[in-house]
């Protein structure tokens, strides 16, 4: 669970450190530039810009129920990243899976990859697609409603 947060940690850390030694110095509105630029990349890069994650059963069971695509993805990917912000508010409606937070997640995206644990993986219909255009889920998504 750990592992989800360390990139985000580290950002962070590092922003105050050199906030730090900037205010130190006496340049207080660059320390707070940084302090705000760093903190604006570490939620960048969290868990919480993504929607719940469910368990990969949990989510082939939806998919299979309302026909929606099931999103594999980690945090710090940024294709992940890109995936969300492109889809916006639509990517509510998408089932979205941690692969850190589940193993079983994490041999779904293996054995779609050729062993390699690429994401985002989108599963629409049975089928995985490797870092597809934000577009095309959008409508892989309109189809599925």
């Amino acid at each position: 669970m750990m592992r989800r947060w360390i990139l985000p940690l580290l950002l962070v850390l590092c922003g105050a450190t050199v906030a730090g030694g900037l205010a130190f110095s006496g340049s207080r509105g660059a320390a707070v530039l940084y302090l705000l630029l760093f903190a604006g990349l570490a939620a960048m890069n969290s868990p919480l810009l993504f929607p719940k994650s469910l368990g990969a059963a949990e989510a082939q069971r939806r998919s299979a129920a309302d026909g929606r695509p099931v999103v594999y993805w980690r945090p710090g990917c940024r294709y992940c990243l890109r995936l969300r912000l492109r889809l916006g508010r639509a990517a509510r409606r998408l089932h979205w899976v941690d692969i850190w937070s589940d193993p079983e997640a994490a041999a779904v995206v293996r054995a779609a990859n050729d062993g390699n644990e690429t994401v985002p993986t989108v599963v629409v219909n049975g089928r995985p697609h490797t870092n597809p255009d934000p577009a095309w889920v959008r409508g892989q998504l309109s189809s599925a409603t």
